[in-house]
């Protein structure tokens, strides 16, 4: 291990050592400084973001603010980690919540900030020190959050930018200062990360792919499951885990809803991303944009029928595309992660929740119908960690996101998440 990497994570162990024992009230206030500091400079951070990976300027800006916002959240939450006494026939009879210690994050280019920082902030709030491996495109995010927490005043060493690539990971999570790791990223990545963890008996958390169904019923209110629909698949140029990308709607209103949902599709031009009134610009990196037109090749190949083209006009951009794919196409098992959405036609809503379950995945659905008794039916039988009832999926710091199958396991935001990385100590006695 290099030299320069093995003392930063023996600066974040000791830290560690200091920063458990300060009060959660204290931590507290340190991030609402930080959050104060990422809102007043979401411009400055969001011009990095869109420099590094494309995002327009306008959706970076929101990501930063929307990072704040997350962590002025856990800034006011209730102490969930205070010891919880326990009624029983002992004296002493408590839980303690003991924080494990260096926690590696492994995030991705997609969110930047919003990543980092929704694994970051509870893990730091519950007493652990943070240690970051970044996607090697954003090492200049990377950087600007680890000055946002030494300007807000954190210790140093509780959170720290490491500038390493994917190799240095094994050696950085075996190390023995490191206790856990949080993982952002593909199925594969995900793998590879758990199963170092898991040979040396550490904890992993994983947010991984998804291929979320975005359910349109005969009886939903077609114009918003339209705009919605399009936004849903195409923010982000379509490279979010829990971005709409397969359409499943009702044969009967197959006729009605799918002109809609291609005029709201065409409003996503190509431009400019530091223009702000693109929707849309290039993918983050020329080989992404290959992957996905070699997928898009391989699903026509395999009976999928062109509805909009995905035409490739740079090296990185494409006119968004959509195409009816039929159950059995082999691009069903897979994710795609960018401009390119898939149409299915079912019946009946049990040939619908067939669909929607036959994939290796299970992050977020979204559902659009007005009967309440629908509603209740897919919120039972739709596998996935989320279900949204006639909105698209976004997630909110209030509630718990996470995934099931292929998608991962662990549970972030909400304040679940701050019991993810600590121990749960009994304490009894006389």
């Amino acid at each position: 291990m290099d030299l320069s990497i093995e003392k930063k994570l023996i600066k974040a162990d000791k830290a560690f050592k200091e920063w458990r024992n300060v009060p959660f009230g204290d931590k507290q206030k340190l991030i609402a400084k930080a959050a104060e500091l990422f809102k007043n400079k979401a411009e400055i951070f969001g011009e990095i973001i869109t420099k590094e990976m494309n995002k327009p300027i306008t959706q970076a800006i929101s990501e930063v603010g929307k990072s704040a916002m997350m962590m002025n959240y856990y800034a006011e939450a209730d102490n969930v980690l205070k010891a919880e006494k326990i009624e029983s026939e002992h004296a002493i009879s408590e839980i303690h919540y003991a924080p494990k210690g260096v926690i590696l994050g492994v995030m991705p280019w997609n969110f930047p900030f919003w990543q980092v920082l929704r694994f970051a902030t509870p893990a730091i709030l519950a007493g652990n020190t943070v240690v970051l491996k970044h996607a090697s495109i954003c090492f200049g995010s990377g950087n600007a959050i680890e000055q946002v927490f030494l300007e807000a005043g954190f210790p140093e060493g509780v959170f720290q930018n490491l500038e390493v690539g994917h190799k240095e990971v094994k050696e950085i999570l075996e190390h023995k200062t490191v206790k856990g790791v949080s993982l952002t990223g593909s199925e594969k990545a995900g793998a590879e990360v758990a199963s170092i963890a898991g040979k040396a008996i550490k904890k992993s958390l994983l947010e991984l792919g998804g291929s979320d169904a975005f359910i349109v019923l005969e009886d939903a209110k077609l114009d918003d499951a339209a705009k919605f629909g399009a936004l849903a698949r195409l923010q982000n140029c379509g490279q979010t885990c829990v971005a709409a990308k397969r359409f499943i709607i009702q044969k009967s209103v197959e006729n009605e809803f799918l002109p809609k949902l291609i005029a709201e599709y065409k409003k996503f031009v190509i431009g400019d991303p530091m223009d702000k009134n693109t929707k849309i610009s290039g993918m983050a990196r020329p080989d992404l944009a290959d992957d996905l037109e070699n997928q898009y090749k391989r699903a026509l190949e395999n009976g999928a029928e062109v509805i909009l083209p995905l035409e490739r006009l740079s090296e990185n951009q494409f006119n968004p595309g959509l195409m009816y794919v039929r159950k059995g196409n082999p691009i069903l098992q897979e994710e795609l992660f960018g401009p390119l959405g898939m149409v299915m036609i079912a019946d009946t809503d049990e040939e619908i929740v067939e669909l929607a379950n036959n994939i290796p995945f299970g992050l977020s659905n979204s559902v659009w119908t007005k009967d309440l008794d629908r509603q209740q039916y897919y919120i039972n039988e739709l596998e996935s960690g989320t279900v949204n009832i006639n909105r698209m999926t976004s997630s909110d710091p209030r509630f718990p996101f996470g995934g099931t199958k292929s998608s991962g396991y662990g549970t972030e935001l909400s304040l679940l998440a701050l019991k993810e990385f600590v121990t749960a100590k009994t304490v009894l006695g006389k």
